[in-house]
């Protein structure tokens, strides 16, 4: 395994890990206002002596000490277990906010955490609808040819044709304004990826238009082999490397899809916090540059961008046969 795929590897899971534990590393609840902080810059944590003890401590008018493993706001952890367990905060009235807070209060990282599990989703999602869609089209427009690529090819067009931002927005803003939070979740993911399909299957037909001529092909076909194994057994196996490539090279273009979308007041709503949503309620360049910590989910959005571009060169080297 090389650098790149290591560390790709590496930073994917670490963004992956805190969104799913995003409950436990979160200490308030994303959606809880404390109105009496708004826009609250990031909390100092010194360390010395508090309450007699060598620790860290944030201080508020007086010393409040860093506590771990504290009980706060209850969730399910995983999804299904019932908890109040946080990793850590400090006793009321004192807050801690380490990465400032947004204009109602709430906490930046505690939101950056669940942005995190909500891009992350989308892009899983988007990625598991359109890769086998485009491994269908793919596969049987490059091995077949004739006017089944023809029929694919025509189709394949017509979505790399079609403005795919303009449209998106457009369907979007067709959905009800009062439609649940979650709905609309599942709608935009199946919007995003209905357009992400199309350029990953006319890679995989000039993969596959290769690969049929290939000797080993040719064998099967000589051979009487059934043209599912020989698309099962000998075609997709060689394809594994090219698909992960691209589904990792598309992944941010699905985030950035929804955080496009989000900026533009036509994501997931409220309560559900998102990265498009959390730079959109900042406001003006002005503002942002004076409360700056809520660039927080744009560094977020760089560290996946990297994350994914750094896998994706991984396994472009990984499965590349000249460097094997």
């Amino acid at each position: 395994m090389n650098r790149k795929l290591r560390c790709g590897l590496l930073l994917l899971g670490l963004l992956v890990a805190c969104a799913t534990l995003a409950d436990f590393l979160s200490p308030y609840d994303p959606a809880e206002q404390h109105r009496e902080f708004p826009f609250a810059p990031l909390t100092a944590i010194h360390i010395g002596t508090a309450e007699s003890f060598w620790r860290p401590f944030v201080f508020n008018g007086q010393q409040y000490p860093l506590r771990f493993f504290v009980t706060g706001a209850p969730y399910r952890l995983l999804g299904f277990i019932p908890c109040r367990t946080h990793l850590f905060g400090v006793q009321e009235p004192a807050r801690i906010f380490l990465l400032g807070s947004d204009g109602l209060g709430r906490d930046v990282f505690s939101r950056t955490l669940y942005g995190a599990r909500l891009s992350l989703t989308i892009a899983a999602v988007a990625l598991l609808v359109s890769i086998p869609l485009a491994l269908l089209i793919g596969t049987l427009s490059g091995f077949y040819g004739g006017w089944i690529d023809f029929i694919c090819m025509r189709l394949m067009e017509l979505f790399l044709a079609l403005p795919a931002l303009y449209l998106i927005i457009a369907l979007r803003s067709a959905l009800p304004l009062g439609l649940e939070p979650e709905k609309v979740f599942l709608a935009m993911v199946m919007v995003i990826a209905l357009f992400g399909w199309a350029n990953l299957a006319r890679i995989v037909r000039g993969a596959t238009l290769g690969l049929r001529e290939r000797e080993f092909v040719q064998a099967a076909i000589a051979l009487g082999a059934s043209d599912a194994r020989i698309i099962v057994r000998h075609l997709l196996p060689n394809l594994t490397g090219l698909i992960l490539t691209q589904a990792a090279l598309a992944a941010p273009s699905y985030i950035l899809a929804e955080v496009s979308l989000s900026y533009l007041g036509l994501g997931v709503p409220e309560p559900l916090p998102s990265w498009g949503g959390m730079l959109a309620s900042v406001g003006g360049v002005g503002q942002l540059g004076t409360y700056w910590w809520n660039l927080a989910p744009g560094a977020a959005i760089f560290m996946t961008t990297l994350a994914f571009y750094l896998l994706a060169e991984g396994l472009r080297e990984w499965s590349d046969p000249a460097r094997k």
